[in-house]
């Protein structure tokens, strides 16, 4: 067997957007487009990420109210954005999976689970830190805390569901059902300070409005934001290329395994047979 057809899609490719997902199944040209891709995103990544925490925690202005502990936001701010955001990744690969059997959507859902955990526990432990010296305390049962605390398990609940099975056909299905019943959690996170009164603020950058914070810490916590979005990224493709690599490298080691287990009964037949003869 060709190492770059191990595991190639074992159901025909559907029509529509289907088939247009289905060019990037075959694992060679995965590893080939995003073997190209990963240091344009990794290295600006990492650049972005220390210039934006730079920038804030050292020369950004501190907060007339809030004081220095504003500066925790240029991390919470990107870790509470990432968490979401690879959530719904997640839950979009598991919707590829589903409807379309996307060979390589489970692998990548694989992967972003590990990095969409951290970087939500990330948020969680920012925002205690910040709640500490602002509320006077680490948690509080808010609803934004609460449907993060949620989105936390979520994870959780989809690394160890994914793991739980033999067949991993039917562990990534299985993940794939969570994942997306999950992500009514996501809207909740997004609108809970506008539907319940919550010590939690609401949003100060809006897609409808104008920013409401001062340019010198806008710019640092959107340098930020964007570098852990790259840093996110090249993360989960390089955990989704070595996935790939990984499952290759089985599929071609239990191919010869077969291979030389023929080979060995064919030559026991033959000494068989010419011992009887």
């Amino acid at each position: 067997m060709d190492a770059s057809t191990a595991f190639a899609p074992p159901v025909k490719p559907p029509s529509g957007g289907g088939r247009n997902l289905h060019r990037f199944a075959n694992p060679g040209r995965f590893l080939r487009l995003s073997g190209r891709v990963l240091p344009f995103v990794a290295l600006p990544g990492l650049v972005l990420t220390l210039a934006g925490l730079v920038w804030g925690l050292l020369f950004a202005p501190a907060d007339w109210q809030q004081g220095d502990a504003v500066r925790i936001m240029y991390v919470h701010v990107p870790a509470a954005w990432l968490a979401s955001a690879g959530y719904a990744a997640l839950a979009a690969c598991s919707l590829s999976s589903l409807v379309w059997r996307h060979p390589l959507a489970d692998l990548a859902a694989l992967e972003i689970g590990p990095v969409g955990a951290g970087a939500t526990a990330l948020c969680l432990a920012t925002g205690s830190l910040w709640g500490k010296p602002m509320w006077g305390a680490w948690w509080v049962w808010d609803a934004r805390l609460t449907s993060v605390l949620v989105l936390f398990f979520l994870y959780l609940g989809h690394i160890a569901l994914t793991r739980a099975f033999d067949d991993p056909a039917r562990g990534a299905r299985a993940g794939a059902i969570l994942a997306l019943v999950g992500a009514v959690d996501l809207p909740i996170i997004k609108f809970s300070v506008d539907w319940w009164n919550t010590l939690h603020q609401p949003a100060t950058i809006t897609l409808t409005g104008a920013p409401t914070m001062y340019l010198g810490m806008l710019w640092p916590l959107f340098l930020s934001a964007l570098g852990m979005t790259l840093g996110f990224v090249a993360i989960v493709l390089a955990r989704t290329r070595a996935a790939v690599m990984e499952r290759r490298l089985r599929t071609l080691l239990a191919t010869r395994a077969r291979q030389e287990a023929g080979q060995e009964a064919g030559q026991e037949a033959g000494q068989e047979a010419g011992g009887i003869a």
